[in-house]
């Protein structure tokens, strides 16, 4: 359930990669391959495989929202192998939008409050769930708080 809806979150910036690096598949063969995990069709070797060619796609590119949209990808497929990389892919799709609109204050919070919308009332729980990481994370750590926050008032 958590990798289908860290796979949207992903994909919503995908864009921001396409645009910088059009003939590089691996982000989007990452979203795609947390939802044939999702549906049983991948393993945790190829799933965690997907993931770190993903992150590898973000260290190619030199603009930062591109990086960070590479990143979400690789957080969302991450998931297969732990569920704590769900909350990375929203996190990390927050700073891409931010990057890509410096003069928009609202990008990030628009898409973690997207992505909460998006959630369905077991992914919520899933999330509450998950233990909450340490509070300097900078940028990724105020998303990720915001995203918990938004999970616990939605219901």
């Amino acid at each position: 359930m958590l990798a289908p809806w860290a796979a949207g979150c992903a994909e919503r910036t995908l864009p921001l990669f396409e645009a910088e690096a059009p003939h590089d598949p691996r982000p989007r063969a990452a979203i795609e391959g947390a939802r044939a995990f999702a549906r049983g069709e991948l393993r945790f070797g190829p799933a965690r495989a997907l993931s770190v060619a993903a992150h590898a796609a973000a260290r190619d590119v030199r603009d930062p929202a591109a990086n960070a949209a590479a990143r979400a990808a690789g957080h969302a497929v991450a998931t297969a192998h732990m569920a704590a990389h769900a909350r990375g892919a929203p996190d990390y799709a927050a700073i891409a939008s931010s990057l890509a609109s410096p003069g928009n204050p609202s990008a990030a919070p628009e898409l973690i409050r997207w992505a909460v919308g998006d959630a369905s009332a077991a992914v919520r729980e899933a999330l509450r769930r998950l233990p909450l990481p340490d509070r300097s994370g900078g940028k990724l750590g105020a998303f990720i708080f915001d995203l918990d926050a938004q999970c616990r008032a939605g219901d």
